[in-house]
């Protein structure tokens, strides 16, 4: 798993047939203080209604990808899982 913050919308005028009706979003990796990490971009399938500058949870694992979606046909990598409200460190 890890965190990232949507960056943007991906707009498909075609898709493949699985992933119709699911959201398509840009999301980039942050840190625990939110800052970037790298310069790479990932399209991930969003399951919680998230949105452009949420925080989010993101798992990059084929077997979770598959428990989530219930089958192995749709071309997933990444699913957000979960919009985070708040990050916590006690040190």
């Amino acid at each position: 798993m890890l965190l990232a913050k949507v960056t943007g919308n991906v707009v498909a005028t075609q898709k493949n047939s699985y992933l119709k009706g699911h959201k398509l979003l840009i999301i980039q990796k942050i840190d625990l203080e939110g800052n970037f990490i790298g310069k790479k971009d990932v399209i991930a399938l969003d399951f919680v209604n998230s949105g452009i500058g949420d925080t989010v949870l993101v798992v990059q694992e084929g077997q979770a990808v598959n428990q989530i979606l219930g089958h192995k046909k749709a071309p997933v990598h990444s699913v957000i899982v979960a919009v985070v409200d708040e990050i916590e460190i006690k040190k």
